[in-house]
C-alpha cells in the first residue's frame, strides 16, 4: 500500500523535464499540477519560464493537461491565456480526473506522466489511476491551510520511507 505514495522520479522543478527525455521513454503527454507545481499557489498567472517551458513542450507535441483541486476561476485565469486545457475540482486523489485527462488527450496511461508537489494528491492519485508519476519539489516553501495539512502528513511518511530504504533524495 504505501508504494502508492512513491513517485517514479523525483527532480528539483518541472525544468529539470525536458521534452527530449520525454520523448525518448515514449511520453506523449503530461498531466501536471498547477498550484505549487507550476508557480506559486497563490500567483494568479504563468511567469516567462513556464511559459517557456510549455512552449517546448508543444513544440515537441507533447500534450499537457492541468488538473488541479482548485476553483474554475483560478484554475482558468492561469491556462487560458496560454492555452492550456485544464480540469479543475479534481478531487485528486481520486483517479476521475487523471482518467478524464487522458481521454481528453487521447492519450494511453503508458504515454502520460503526472508530475506534482504534492504525495498525498498528486502522486497518490496518478499512482492509483495507473500513470507514471513525478513528484517536483513545491515552487515556494508556504501553502494553502488545508495543503499545510497534508504537508504534516507528507514528512512522516517520507521519513518512514526514508528509513526504509525506499527513497533516497532529500527535503
Amino acid at each position: 500500500m504505501l508504494s502508492k505514495f512513491l513517485p517514479n522520479e523525483h527532480v528539483k522543478s518541472v525544468f529539470a523535464i525536458k521534452p527530449e527525455v520525454l520523448k525518448e521513454l515514449g511520453i506523449k503527454g503530461i498531466i501536471t499540477d498547477l498550484d505549487n507545481t507550476l508557480v506559486a499557489w497563490d500567483m494568479k498567472e504563468a511567469t516567462p519560464e513556464i511559459v517557456e517551458w510549455f512552449e517546448q513542450m508543444k513544440e515537441a507535441n507533447i500534450k499537457v493537461t492541468i488538473i488541479s483541486n482548485n476553483n474554475q476561476e483560478r484554475v482558468k485565469l492561469f491556462s487560458d491565456p496560454i492555452g492550456v486545457p485544464f480540469v479543475y475540482d479534481a478531487r485528486k486523489p481520486l483517479p476521475r480526473a487523471f482518467k478524464q485527462a487522458a481521454t481528453e488527450m487521447e492519450l494511453t496511461k503508458e504515454e502520460i506522466v503526472v508530475i506534482g508537489d504534492q504525495i498525498l494528491t498528486d502522486v497518490l492519485g496518478g499512482n492509483i489511476a495507473g500513470f507514471n508519476t513525478i513528484l517536483v519539489v513545491p515552487v515556494v516553501e508556504t501553502d494553502a491551510k488545508i495543503t499545510k495539512i497534508n504537508r504534516k502528513i507528507e514528512r512522516i511518511i517520507l521519513n518512514y520511507m526514508r528509513k526504509k530504504g525506499k527513497i533516497s533524495w532529500e527535503e
